[in-house]
């Protein structure tokens, strides 16, 4: 539920949320907004987006499209419509290292070759994303994992290419801030406003996001997809 605390979306908003399955951010987004404005959930699983379809209608959902495709490829349509979004949810696919405690199971295809494949997905999603963003919009980038790389290094990737803002988080929990430096690789310092949940904090499974803001349209250099 943090993200959306976060993201606050309200009703006249249209929301991007990309990796939306299965559902229940999504249909916290829809509450929040009473039904109005323009959801688009998107999952690249078409099983997935059938659970996230069924729960939609279970809990009423009219404000919502759920789409079925691949992240980077539903954005670049997007973008070719000129359609663009006052708030993206980007809870990104990750190594899951912070359900350890309650999933022992998401230890066993742990591997540093796996979150490096991670990293470049995460990488071409949140630079898409990016792009479907209005300017003045705000996403949330998050995962249920604490690796720095997958974290605060997808964020730095998108803080160095594009005019974008990380801003200070407000929860009702325990957050420790972002890391800004990680193997010896420096983060941009903006991304200590980033919020890491910890398990032995709050009695919870882990969590990262990281709210940022899209000041301009500008490209301070050229990205590459990964």
């Amino acid at each position: 539920m943090l993200p959306l605390m976060v993201l606050r979306p309200t009703d006249d908003d249209r929301l991007l949320d990309l990796c939306a399955a299965p559902g229940s951010k999504t249909t916290q987004a829809a509450c929040m907004m009473e039904n109005k404005g323009l959801v688009i959930a998107n999952d690249s699983s078409s099983g997935r987006a059938h659970v996230l379809a069924a729960n939609s209608e279970r809990l009423g959902v009219t404000n919502t499209l759920v789409t079925v495709m691949e992240g980077v490829r539903l954005c670049n349509n997007l973008g070719k419509q000129s359609f663009l979004f006052s708030k993206v949810l980007l809870d990104a696919p990750c190594s899951g290292e912070g359900t350890l405690r309650s999933s022992r199971g998401a230890s066993t295809g742990w591997s540093p070759r796996l979150i490096e494949s991670l990293v470049r997905l995460q990488r071409r999603l949140i630079t898409a994303a990016w792009k479907t963003l209005e300017v003045g919009g705000l996403m949330i980038y998050s995962t249920c994992t604490h690796a720095p790389e997958e974290n605060e290094g997808v964020v730095d990737y998108l803080l160095k290419n594009f005019d974008a803002q990380v801003l200070p988080t407000n929860l009702p929990i325990r957050c420790r801030p972002g890391v800004t430096e990680w193997k010896g690789e420096m983060f941009e310092e903006s991304l200590f406003n980033a919020c890491r949940v910890y398990p032995q904090d709050n009695d919870t499974e882990g969590f990262f996001l990281c709210l940022i803001k899209k000041k301009s349209d500008k490209k301070l250099k050229g990205d590459k997809d990964e």
